[in-house]
């Protein structure tokens, strides 16, 4: 190999590494933020509305005990589709713009009887569009906090009966009215 074939090969190499890398590196880029993700920003409006849902009682905590608004974030950011997030985002603004048509302030400034009234509307609108094939975003939001709530350890252990090791099987037992098992 003479002298000049080993400098243009070398050139080439080299020139092919420093070009190639950009293109080769662009696909290793981070994906771009999506509009249907629900950040911890929202948190506190999903708390507030998940406690209006199941609000605090003597007998048990309310659903932000349980921390509802983190389990509706990582619901509808891991394991909803994109259209059921983007429904759940939209109602979840709709929320907030019809607290401040109807009240003048945002829903987490209002007051609790302001705030049942509100979810109240929706809840009904829910019921109307139960024929329809998307789901509402309200009853979504029902839904998920329900479900939070009572797989939270809160929830099952304060509002359901809760017996970490359970006896024997009783098939047949008189029920008196308690609540639920966990």
């Amino acid at each position: 190999m003479e002298r000049r074939e080993a400098l243009k090969l070398t050139a080439s190499l080299l020139g092919g590494s420093v070009i190639g890398s950009p293109l080769f590196l662009s696909g290793c880029s981070t994906p771009k933020e999506s509009s249907t993700l629900l950040w911890d920003t929202d948190l506190p409006l999903l708390d507030e509305i998940g406690e209006t849902i199941l609000p605090d009682t003597e007998q048990s905590p309310g659903a932000k005990a349980g921390h509802i608004g983190e389990f509706m974030k990582a619901m509808v950011n891991d394991c909803y589709d994109q259209e059921e997030a983007e429904i759940f985002i939209k109602g979840l603004k709709t929320i907030d713009k019809e607290a401040d048509t109807a009240y003048g302030k945002g829903f987490l400034d209002l007051s609790e009887p302001q705030r049942l009234a509100l979810l109240s509307k929706f809840d009904r609108d829910a019921k109307k569009n139960q024929l329809g094939n998307k789901p509402h975003f309200f009853t979504m939001m029902k839904e998920l906090s329900i479900w939070g709530y009572f797989t939270s350890e809160p929830g099952a252990t304060k509002a359901l009966r809760y017996n970490p090791i359970p006896g024997r099987f009783e098939g047949c037992i008189p029920y008196n009215g308690e609540n639920a098992w966990a």
